[in-house]
């Protein structure tokens, strides 16, 4: 598939089809994007397999646009909007391993309902423990 007309929302990259048809992904995928201002957005360039935006080394392939994923779930939201959060040391608090909880938040594998839970709960402890120091 071979993509043109980039365009962007606040939230999203749009590109599209030979046919006109538009697929998007969300910006939460590449912070480079989100935070670039118009004109970095319009400088890039179209290669074999996608996009390149050499002054913000980015690139995004054309077969991307197809996965199912174009929007981060409420999970992988989380963390790609608080990147304060050191992923590798939640994931040994909780006793998962941190590539494992990389591949969770980036979407190459789903955590299990439990799992999720899990994480959930190991969040909202480090939430309470902010609090109680706060209030100490």
């Amino acid at each position: 598939m071979k993509l043109g007309n980039v365009t962007f929302d606040s939230r999203f990259i749009y590109a599209q089809d030979e046919s006109g048809k538009t697929y998007r992904q969300s910006l939460l995928w590449y912070p480079a994007l989100k935070s670039a201002t118009e004109e970095q957005r319009r400088n890039y360039s179209v290669g074999f397999g996608g996009f390149h935006w050499r002054e913000l080394d980015e690139d995004i392939s054309f077969e991307s646009f197809e996965y199912e994923d174009a929007v981060p779930s409420s999970f992988q939201e989380f963390f790609l909007t608080h990147k304060e959060i050191n992923v590798a040391e939640l994931a040994k608090r909780i006793g998962i391993n941190p590539t494992l909880m990389r591949n969770y938040i980036n979407g190459f594998k789903k955590p299990s309902k439990i799992r999720q839970m899990e994480i959930t709960e190991a969040i909202k402890k480090l939430g309470e423990e902010y609090i109680a120091f706060c209030i100490a």
